[in-house]
């Protein structure tokens, strides 16, 4: 058995949860999007994010955009076009409630980390450009919680476009961790006339990219990639365009690394998957 080794004082805690005397830490609703576009002729590409060194979490990894969810999140004011939230909560086997919070705040943190918005004035038009000064005052807002989803797009007139969205994955981090999320993944195609922005904030560097490559250069340590950022790219990987990604039916399986000792060492493993180890993005 492989896995990653835990040392430190996270090994202990590994140690003292897998023989009880330890409860875990409860796990965090959150969000992410894989956003994609069309490479011009290179194939997918996939919009990641460098995490800024002093976050206390993923430190120094490339991720998708996403986040925890924002109770507001599950409002019944927000406008809504697309599956409804029930039919979201039967694919992701998720209340009607925790599965609307999860839709927007996949939709909120994606327009607070790229500047894409996944939203229009109606349930077949999607806004074009989000780069004005006003668009970032409301972006800024919404990061520090002085505006919520739902009043960002009434003052708008905006409906929330989940059609735009499909569920892809469900990851939940490792027990040992003391920073918990229960992350359901979703993909989404760049809106036609939108473009992503260095938005700065949790993120020192963003970039779009083939998802083999970013998968050669990780092999080749150049950049930091988590287990299920690594997963998913392999299977972004797998298809020729964004079309095809869309158009992928998904079982929406739930993957928890686990902790084991292994030859005296405690370590995170994943059943089918030695390499992977903790984190949610």
């Amino acid at each position: 058995m492989g896995g990653i080794p835990l040392r430190g004082e996270i090994g202990e805690r590994a140690r003292d949860i897998l023989a009880g005397r330890v409860d875990p830490v409860p796990a965090r609703d959150a969000a992410t999007v894989v956003l994609l576009r069309e490479g011009g002729g290179s194939g997918v590409e996939v919009y990641l994010l460098r995490r800024r060194a002093s976050m206390a979490f993923a430190a120094g990894a490339y991720v998708f955009p996403g986040g925890s969810v924002d109770p507001r999140d599950a409002d019944h004011a927000v406008a809504w076009a697309g599956p409804a939230p029930a039919e979201w909560g039967r694919v992701f086997r998720a209340s009607e409630g925790t599965a609307r919070g999860l839709v927007c705040a996949a939709v909120r943190e994606t327009f607070e980390e790229s500047g894409v918005l996944l939203a229009g004035p109606s349930g077949d038009a999607v806004v074009a450009d989000t780069t004005g000064d006003d668009w970032e005052a409301d972006r800024l807002a919404l990061i520090d919680r002085s505006l919520s989803f739902a009043d960002f797009l009434a003052k708008r007139s905006l409906v929330l476009r989940a059609d735009l969205l499909r569920p892809w994955g469900h990851w939940i981090t490792p027990e040992a961790e003391t920073k918990r999320f229960d992350t359901r993944f979703f993909v989404a195609a760049l809106p036609p006339g939108q473009r992503t922005r260095d938005v700065g904030g949790e993120a020192d560097q963003v970039v779009w990219v083939r998802p083999a490559d970013a998968l050669e250069q990780s092999r080749r340590g150049r950049i930091l990639l988590m287990s299920p950022t690594r997963r998913t790219l392999g299977e972004m990987a797998a298809h020729r365009t964004v079309a095809d990604v869309l158009a992928t039916e998904r079982e929406i399986v739930t993957f928890m690394p686990g902790i084991a000792e292994v030859d005296g060492e405690m370590r995170i493993v994943l059943d089918d998957d030695n390499d992977y180890g903790s984190g949610a993005r």
